[in-house]
């Protein structure tokens, strides 16, 4: 049986998550779809938490961009690649890096002039109740009306991959997963071959939105970031680049359609406090 614990998954996962949002179309839309956004609200410069940042991507972009960027991830593996990844650049002065937890965020109160928590960390907070104590920290962090960016990997993503890629083995997460969004070791020991990935939380879009809601949050968008090209990417490595420009525009054109929001792979809110 695969060991699902989120931390020690991303700690074997290494320097894959630095790559991702590079190694192929599909990806690279949820990038740049979200950086998008990111250059769209954040305020000209000041500091930026960036919880679950990984191995940097986002922090990177964000210290280019002349913001003092604080990363904070629970795979102590992720820090580590994060901090090489900022020296490689020449931004060890302006990214730190540190192991930590969403749900108990040392830092201060209205301490921070954006937060980030992007590509799904809070995904992998499967209990509802610990999830709402680490919404409650993202908005304790921000300060006042600063924009908080938040995505989550939708319940449609592993429902579309278990039919796509899994049936045989794991068709008996289908009902159980579309009922609750809970995807656990318990359940996948139980319903599918015991073999999995990181115990998640999957979202619908209202689900997201009244979370975040309740939370304190103020929703000013959802956005589907990879939106008609969820789960495409072996069909899109192989398109042409017309193709995948095609594909580009018609995700970025839809991109803030509700049922778009919920298709997508990934959805981020763009909030604030």
């Amino acid at each position: 049986m695969s060991d699902m614990n989120p931390r020690n998954y991303y700690d074997e996962y290494g320097e894959n998550e630095w790559e991702r949002l590079g190694r192929d179309p599909v990806t690279r839309m949820e990038f740049e779809n979200t950086v998008d956004y990111l250059d769209k609200h954040l305020p000209e410069s000041g500091r930026v938490l960036d919880v679950g940042g990984a191995a940097g991507r986002y922090a990177v972009w964000l210290a280019e961009r002349n913001y003092d960027v604080t990363l904070v991830d629970v795979s102590e593996t992720q820090v580590e690649l994060a901090r090489e990844n900022a020296a490689e650049r020449g931004l060890e002065d302006v990214i730190s890096a540190e192991q930590g937890d969403v749900r108990d965020l040392r830092f201060e109160d209205d301490g921070f002039d954006a937060v980030c928590c992007l590509g799904g960390p809070l995904s992998h907070v499967v209990d509802d109740d610990e999830r709402a104590r680490a919404m409650a920290e993202l908005r304790r962090v921000a300060g006042d009306a600063a924009p908080v960016f938040v995505s989550v990997i939708s319940r449609f993503a592993p429902i579309r991959d278990i039919l796509k890629f899994n049936l045989d083995w794991s068709h008996g997460l289908l009902v159980p997963i579309a009922e609750d969004g809970k995807y656990t070791e318990e359940r996948v020991d139980e319903y599918a071959n015991g073999e999995g990935w990181a115990e998640c939380h999957f979202f619908r879009a209202d689900e997201f939105e009244a979370e975040l809601e309740d939370a304190g949050f103020e929703v000013d968008q959802l956005v589907g970031l990879e939106g008609v090209a969820n789960r495409m990417k072996p069909e899109l490595a192989e398109a042409s680049d017309e193709a995948v420009e095609s594909v580009r525009q018609v995700v970025e054109l839809l991109r803030e359609d509700r049922a778009v929001v919920d298709f997508s792979e990934h959805m981020l809110a763009v909030c604030r406090v």
